[in-house]
């Protein structure tokens, strides 16, 4: 017989994963990654010079 699959570690406090709430082990620890993205302490790292070929122009505000 095999092995059961190891359950990953979750990402912040390192305890093995709830698969219902996979990648954390609890709520708690969901609601900390979920702080930390709001809060700016995770960033996806972006180059300055990325065509935005997709995006319109941006328009200038109309005076009155």
């Amino acid at each position: 017989m095999s092995a059961p699959a190891k359950l990953p570690s979750c990402p912040i406090c390192g305890k093995p994963a709830d698969p219902k709430l996979k990648p954390f082990c609890s709520e708690r620890c969901s609601d900390i990654d979920l702080g930390r993205w709001l809060s700016d302490r995770y960033v996806i790292p972006a180059s300055e010079d990325e065509d935005d070929g997709d995006l319109p122009p941006a328009r200038k505000p109309e005076s009155e």
